[in-house]
């Protein structure tokens, strides 16, 4: 799976925490979040991840921020992108199957490192179940999509 995940400076040690868990289980893991020391503006970071995500350069991504809220509010703004905050694995879980979220967004300030690598493991584990999940998606497609002609 082509995996993508950014960061914040906020984000940083969360952000190395999950790449050091995901790289020895076969990810192919871009990174576009920020160096040791350094600092981005999340809303830079969300938008470049999502439009990778949207074009497909990507399967799915992980954006961290110190709330996650900021990246997934950005992320949100790139047509095409369903991103979902989560710091539990229900909610997790939920984001891929009823919503199929193909971003995550975690905050580094909430959820500990131990905590955060089983709740992407619960979204990376799940799949989109359609069913009656499947209209609401479509409703996000067509709203985002803009009037009909």
């Amino acid at each position: 799976m082509r995996l993508a995940i950014g960061c914040d400076e906020a984000g940083f040690a969360l952000k190395e925490a999950l790449k050091d868990a995901l790289a020895p289980r076969g990810y192919e893991l871009t990174d576009y979040g920020v160096g040791e020391g350094e600092t981005a503006l999340y809303p830079d970071v969300a938008i470049a991840v999502g439009e990778a995500v949207a074009r497909g350069a990507h399967d799915r991504a992980i954006l961290i921020c110190g709330t996650g809220i900021g990246v997934a509010i950005s992320a949100n703004k790139v047509k095409g992108v369903r991103a979902a905050q989560a710091h539990d694995t229900y909610s997790a879980e939920r984001a891929q199957k009823s919503n199929d979220a193909q971003i995550l967004c975690l905050g580094a300030r909430v959820i500990g490192h131990e905590l955060a690598k089983t709740v992407v493991d619960a979204w990376l584990g799940s799949h989109f179940e359609g069913g009656r999940s499947a209209p609401k998606v479509e409703r996000i497609r067509s709203y985002e999509a803009g009037p009909a002609a």
